[in-house]
């Protein structure tokens, strides 16, 4: 059975990208009601409608916030708060493109705001291309200029990046920015400021719109990194064949700062011994360094590189049992105070002490929402913009007041979840059938006993990615539902070193789809889970896991949920050969019999439990023959299958009716299959 949806309304805007009024709200709350007394319909609408704050700036006073939130359905809309005034929020922009959403804003002055819009076109030979477009405004929604070329009908014209901001911040130059920019020879997109072609780096008036090129384009460069006074420091290259593919080898240039001549890093050297393989991602001027990625004993590690002088490396932060999972920067300058790590739960190491005792204070003040992650500060860093989250709750934004010490809760990032009880998520490991420890998350449903449920195996995507300790929307829906669930981070996942990621999932997917197999097994065994009610689920490479479960253990799982699923790895392959990171997806894949053997559509008779499919027909990352070939082969085989398409949305499916719409069916689907 396939079921088409057409999810998003308005008409395609080309050039005008936005209507500057107050768009329509969002449908009204469900009722804070007891649990009892809730609808499945009910509760699909509470965790089917996207976050409430979708991203989020202070300004450079401490006095404004700006913040993305969702319109109806797929819209998303810009509101701006004065929190010394005496007015509540203003809604200033509504999203009115198809195809594309507001991704994010910054406060360029206590008055102007830098946004960017990000999204996917189709062309004419219906190959999929990702773009991005910065905007400029208003705090008042006034004055809106696009920045970088809007032009969508015409290939000719049509330039993916539209640019990314590398520096809020210009030492003397207010309201003056950063902003890559691709140089490509194509009519109408040479400027009079360069006859050469590849991405450059200019500075730009956000008020005039003035530029003046700070950094000459160059063909083979890919990013750029500017330092805390503004000025760009590094260049990172990437290396293509002769076929224009990456092939994912990169060059490092520094120069000094205020000079203008580019030279490569050269040799580093760690402990003594010649380093390669590191990646730099920020640039400190006060200490002439760069900070950068580098894998020690088998973990990601971050280590320090001096830009004049030796090279001879430090090491800033590294474990033995798992990666570091990102640096920790702040402020409108992005000051580097720390980096964090995942273990059982998610952890900050600071070092800069004053903010180590205010981590402290703040989780002790806190103590229902352990994950504590600062995402904003004004220029002096006296106030901070504060999201603390849990398990059960899924966040509230607070404003810190270092002079005053006072703690002020702004916004909940989910207001529709606000005070619904949730399941405590608990990390727990079990055996592989080699005997290997899989770590993961099992979260009942609130009040259980934890024994004899219907269950959910729930693997992430990715596969290089894995599952943290906190708040899921996809986990608490199925829990309020009743259902027990186990989040395996499966071998071939990532953060738990190089050993552990092994071959990836692709190459090694018996591995990965074993350790998600001896996952239903161990909630059957403990009694968990009743075995006529265990279902499996998933997401992109989880929706991949799901399906080929089927083909290893038909008889486990007795019914199989699959959104944005892989499921031909020869697909995967095929539809890289348009993009130029064809060569990395081709050797991430291999070659051999694992390719067929590991293709879901291709052993459809295998297939015991009945599925359901969700696809968006404008997904980049899985196209969407991958759910319309597998339904297509499962109904050839005879097996029970129903598919959900969502015209024009892309993989995460950001968009409210969708997702409400989505978890209404997996809920009906879950029930007729298990019997419940």
């Amino acid at each position: 059975m396939k079921i088409l949806v057409n999810a998003l309304t308005g008409a395609f805007a080309a050039v005008c990208l936005f209507a500057v009024s107050a768009p329509a709200t969002m449908p009204v709350a469900v009722a804070q009601e007891a649990q009892s007394t809730e609808t499945p319909e009910d509760i699909a609408m509470r965790f089917g409608i996207r976050s409430s704050v979708l991203d989020i700036s202070l300004s450079p006073d401490g006095t404004k916030l700006v913040w993305i939130a969702p319109g109806p359905n797929h819209t998303e809309i810009l509101k701006v708060i004065d929190l010394e005034g005496a007015e509540g929020p203003q809604m200033i922009l509504s999203n009115t493109m198809k195809h594309a959403d507001f991704s994010s804003c910054d406060w360029v002055t206590d008055d102007r705001l830098l946004c960017k819009l990000t999204g996917i076109v189709e062309r004419r030979d219906d190959l999929l291309l990702g773009f991005d477009r910065l905007f400029t405004l208003n705090a008042d929604g006034s004055d809106v200029q696009v920045i970088s070329e809007s032009d969508l009908r015409r290939s000719a014209r049509f330039v993916q990046d539209g640019g990314d901001v590398i520096a809020l911040d210009v030492v003397g130059e207010a309201g003056h920015v950063l902003v890559t920019r691709d140089w490509t020879r194509r009519r109408g997109t040479i400027t009079r400021s360069t006859s050469r072609e590849g991405l450059g780096v200019e500075r730009l008036n956000v008020f005039s719109l003035e530029t003046s090129l700070e950094v000459h384009p160059e063909r083979r460069a890919n990013r750029y990194l500017a330092d805390e006074r503004g000025q760009v420091r590094l260049q990172e290259q990437m290396r293509v064949d002769r076929r224009g593919y990456s092939t994912g080898e990169r060059v490092f240039l520094i120069r000094e700062s205020g000079e203008q001549r580019w030279k490569e890093v050269g040799d580093v050297f760690l402990g003594g011994e010649l380093i390669e393989g590191f990646r730099p991602i920020s640039v400190n001027a006060a200490r002439n360094s760069i900070y950068a990625y580098h894998t020690i004993n088998g973990y990601r590690a971050v280590i320090e590189i001096p830009l004049s002088g030796d090279t001879h490396a430090q090491v800033v932060a590294s474990r033995n049992d798992v990666d570091v999972l990102q640096l920790i920067r702040i402020g409108r300058q992005q000051r580097v105070v720390g980096v964090s790590y995942a273990t059982e739960k998610r952890s900050v190491e600071y070092f800069d002490p004053a903010l180590a005792n205010l981590a402290g204070g703040l989780g002790r003040a806190l103590p229902d929402t352990p994950l504590i992650n600062i995402v904003g500060a004004s220029s002096d860093e006296s106030r901070l913009l504060i999201i603390a989250s849990s398990d059960t709750q899924a966040g509230t934004v607070y404003l810190y007041d270092k002079e005053t010490r006072q703690l002020e809760p702004l916004l909940q990032m989910r207001e529709y979840l606000v005070d619904r009880p949730m399941g405590q998520m608990q990390s727990v490991t079990y055996p592989a059938g080699d005997g290997t420890l899989i770590p993961g998350y099992l979260t009942l449903p609130l009040g259980s006993d934890g024994t004899n449920l219907p269950a959910i195996v729930l693997p992430h995507g990715g596969p290089a990615a894995r599952d943290y300790w906190g708040f899921d929307w996809l986990v608490q829906f199925f829990t309020a539902r009743g259902y027990a669930v186990l989040q395996p981070n499966y071998r071939g996942s990532s953060g738990y070193g190089e050993a552990w990621f092994g071959r990836n999932g692709y190459q090694a997917w018996d591995t990965a789809i074993g350790d998600v197999n001896d996952a239903g097994r161990w909630l059957i065994e403990q009694g968990i889970a009743n075995p006529d009610q265990l279902a499996i689920a998933g997401w992109s490479y989880g929706g991949y896991a799901a399906l080929q479960s089927q083909v290893v253990d038909p008889d486990l799982y007795k019914a199989v949920v699959a959104i944005a699923p892989v499921t031909d790895l020869e697909y995967l392959r095929d539809d890289a050969r348009a993009y130029t990171n064809f060569r990395i997806r081709d050797e991430q894949l291999g070659n051999g019999p694992h390719i067929d053997a590991g293709s879901p559509r291709q052993h459809a008779e295998n297939f015991e439990a009945p599925v359901i499919l969700f696809h968006g027909t404008r997904d980049i990352n899985v196209d969407v023959r991958h759910s319309q070939q597998m339904a297509d082969a499962l109904e050839d085989e005879g097996k029970q299958v129903t598919y959900v398409e969502f015209e024009d949305l892309q993989h995460s499916l950001n968009d409210s009716r969708a997702r409400v719409e989505m978890l209404g069916a997996i809920d009906s689907f879950l029930d007729e299959a298990l019997g419940r």
